[in-house]
């Protein structure tokens, strides 16, 4: 028996005798159930025999190898996270650090892509001091160029498995995001969104929001086939490879509709799950006005066809 050292560890190869039954190269491998290596040197007519040395060390070769080959790709895997969310943010310094602290508490590997398009109150200092923390990525935008911009620029950069959007004006809990994402980790579908009205409805309290919502999505169902209760919800979920391959044109919040239709035309059934919400007025800070109301009726119609 002899001690041989691999990697600061010991493995213990036993050479078999000139009387053992013959084996192919095949057979020369480490047993799964203990240290042992046993090398059979068969006695082949007409051939050298291969001195013990020699083949211990092309078996410390081969172990060598595997060990690299399996360190690299269990690296590799670790370092990919599951989940990119993507947090566009205009004028929003009084809710983007509690927004991005509750993402952060997610129990779950994850791509914080963070967004400031142009903002002027204050929210790009805020964003700026996060650059360079490991996990999170900040991209500051020279001037406004609207919400879909801003989760282009973040569709781009994403290298998760999964990617979903994530507001910054706290209507929607970050707590939500796993139980969004759960039937793209289980296989079950390829996007789903969060919807706000499925469960409970009148937690939207604004009547006038009920209504426009109700008819933007009723239209869009009818153009696209789908069976949605909230096509304009923020908590849109896909898989990553499968919207990276979908040209978004929208810079504002045509993206909704844009979206909903394309995947549409992939014949893609979009499954919902309901969320919490918690509305605000256009005086608490609501950016979304009668003009994205006319965009959205046309980019339904637009990206139907």
């Amino acid at each position: 028996m002899t001690e041989v050292p691999i990697a600061s560890k010991s493995v213990n190869v036993a050479f078999a005798p000139r009387s053992s039954p013959m084996l192919t190269p095949e057979h020369i491998a480490p047993q799964t159930s203990g240290t042992v290596v046993p090398i059979v040197l068969p006695p082949w007519k007409g051939a050298a025999w291969v001195s013990p040395s020699d083949a211990t060390a092309s078996v410390i070769r081969e172990l060598d190898s595997a060990s690299q080959l399996i360190e690299s790709v269990q690296s590799s895997d670790s370092l990919k996270p599951i989940l990119s969310i993507i947090i566009p943010a205009y004028n929003e310094a009084k809710t983007i650090s509690q927004v991005i602290d509750a993402v952060q508490l997610l129990e779950i590997s994850k791509q914080l892509i963070i967004v400031d398009d142009g903002s002027t109150d204050g929210t790009r200092e805020i964003i700026r001091t996060l650059q360079g923390r490991k996990g999170i990525d900040v991209f500051l935008h020279t001037s406004n160029q609207g919400k879909g911009a801003a989760i282009q620029t973040g569709i781009r950069v994403a290298v998760g498995d999964i990617l979903i959007v994530q507001d910054a004006d706290l209507e929607y809990d970050p707590r939500d995001i796993l139980r969004v994402i759960q039937p793209i980790l289980d296989g079950e579908s390829d996007v789903v969104f969060g919807s706000r009205y499925l469960a409970n409805s009148h937690q939207d309290q604004s009547a006038l929001h009920r209504f426009g919502n109700a008819m933007l999505t009723g239209f869009s169902n009818w153009m696209t086939n789908q069976r949605l209760t909230d096509m304009e919800t923020c908590y849109k979920a896909f898989r990553r490879d499968l919207i990276q391959s979908v040209q978004i044109e929208q810079k504002r919040f045509g993206f909704e509709p844009e979206i909903t239709a394309k995947l549409a035309k992939k014949k893609i059934l979009i499954r919902e799950v309901p969320i919490s919400y918690k509305s605000r007025s256009w005086v608490e800070g609501k950016k979304i006005g009668f003009r994205d109301l006319i965009s959205t009726l046309w980019c339904i119609v637009k990206y139907r066809f």
